[in-house]
């Protein structure tokens, strides 16, 4: 029988994970509790000093945003979150925006007459998301009912016997 491998190196077996733990996490940059609690002093004293502006990093997101093409998805985003600012509470309960492609942007209504309702609102929905959402490029707006049409799905297959 081979004797443990702790002893054959002449290690402690009680400081091991210690030191096992130590060296991995210092390869993959896992801090120790004495590090995050000195980074942690660190940043409580330093709050609120200059360079720890949170708008510069609001302005480095915007940035990154800007450049990776993100602007219209955000803005389509704050779009869907302030929709009822846009039309107005009761006409916000019966629509929703539907999406957004090639400059052109949907909206599904619950029916026909809210559809009608907003078809008539177009150039003042036009006017108010240019002005409040600059950035989202809209050429058109299409205002649409619910879906239409029942669809029977499943196999037809003739009555009687034969085909």
């Amino acid at each position: 029988m081979t004797p443990p491998i702790t002893s054959l190196l002449h290690l402690d077996e009680r400081k091991l994970p210690a030191e096992v733990y130590e060296r991995l996490a210092a390869r993959n940059g896992i801090m120790s509790k004495a590090d995050w609690q000195r980074k942690s002093d660190e940043a409580r004293e330093n709050f609120g000093k200059p360079g720890r502006d949170p708008a510069a990093f609001a302005s480095v997101l915007g940035a990154i945003a800007g450049r990776g093409g993100w602007t219209p998805q955000l803005k389509l985003a704050q779009l869907r979150n302030h929709w009822d600012q846009v039309v107005g509470p009761a006409i916000a309960m019966h629509s929703t925006v539907a999406g957004f492609r090639d400059g052109i942007l949907t909206i599904r209504t619950e029916s026909a007459v809210w559809a009608t309702q907003l078809t008539y609102m177009i150039p003042q929905l036009t006017a108010t998301i240019r002005e409040r959402l600059a950035g989202l490029s809209i050429e058109e707006i299409r205002v649409t009912g619910p879906q239409s049409g029942y669809q029977r799905s499943g196999y037809r297959g003739y009555r009687g016997g034969q085909r």
